[in-house]
């Protein structure tokens, strides 16, 4: 079953076009990366889903009802995460989430128990200060417990971890994994290397429409490798290999990039015939960086 549902979306601000002909799916109980530059439309389309944005044309639709401006019914079904979250800083975490199952009516023992659940979940269940003593990781590990607080069918992320050193952005992407048992993950980001890691499917967003989608072995199947790799030995050997192909790129003295794989026979030969030993032949794949500069043309 589809959570996420958008075709052929518009929305312009004026006379620039922000999302042309924006569609796609996003099936339950996956983590969704949302890819695009800063300014592609991410924010916008997201506005548009939780029913703060109207739209110019186009439909969506979450757990099969559609969405209408300034009628945010289907937002029962909604966890939100903002790219900075903002809280009471006077509470602690606990206190936070009771006043959250408060005012959207919530029962106080389930409010209770789930705050507990979710604290434990986030890293946060022996933390007792207020929070304004926490660090931005701090405050995005709680924004994601208050988002699944009223255990959304979908769980809407935008640039979680944007701001975050390593070690923040590593403790977000473990808790988006582990929350896909509970719901239905979609997180925008521009940091490919974070999509790469934790996404089932992937959309890349350029120019108002979506360029690539699928998951991330359909997505590189469908391109072209990037040619391989040479790890020589000896670097006593590496006059050999750039004399016989000169259009080797050096990356090391003794490492080198094809750039396709048309003369992978002929230096196998190469390395057989002049008894050359080496560490790794190995081909490239296709990153998702140099995917999506492939086909936005940079």
């Amino acid at each position: 079953m589809d959570i996420l549902q958008i075709s052929h979306l518009k929305k312009s601000f004026g006379e620039r076009g922000v999302l042309r002909d924006l569609s796609f799916s996003v099936p339950e109980h996956t983590v969704f990366g949302f890819v695009g530059q800063n300014g592609a439309g991410k924010t916008t389309t997201m506005k548009i889903i939780l029913g703060l944005l109207e739209k110019d044309g186009g439909d969506v639709s979450v757990c099969g009802e559609n969405i209408c401006y300034g009628q945010t019914t289907t937002n029962r079904y909604i966890g939100y995460l903002p790219d900075v979250p903002e809280f009471y800083t006077f509470m602690t975490p606990l206190e936070y989430l009771h006043f959250c199952g408060e005012i959207s009516g919530m029962d106080k023992r389930k409010t209770d128990k789930r705050s507990k659940e979710l604290l434990t979940m986030v890293g946060l269940s022996e933390e007792k200060r207020r929070i304004n003593g926490f660090s931005r990781g701090m405050k995005q590990r709680l924004g994601i417990a208050q988002a699944l607080l009223n255990e959304p069918k979908l769980l809407i992320c935008d640039e979680p971890t944007s701001a975050l050193d390593p070690v923040g952005r590593k403790e977000i992407l473990d808790i988006l994994v582990a929350a896909k048992d509970r719901t239905t993950v979609v997180f925008s980001t521009h940091i490919l290397s974070d999509v790469e890691r934790i996404c089932d499917e992937i959309a890349f967003l350029h120019e108002g429409e979506i360029v690539l989608h699928g998951t991330i072995n359909e997505v590189k199947q469908r391109h072209k490798s990037t040619g391989f790799e040479l790890e020589i030995e000896n670097v006593g050997d590496a006059a050999k290999i750039t004399n016989a192909f000169p259009f080797a790129k050096p990356l090391s003295a003794s490492h080198f990039l094809f750039d396709s794989d048309e003369s992978v026979d002929d230096v196998m030969r190469l390395l057989m015939e002049s008894h050359i030993p080496f560490l790794r032949l190995e081909k490239r794949e296709p990153s998702l960086e140099s995917l999506f500069l492939e086909v936005i043309g940079k």
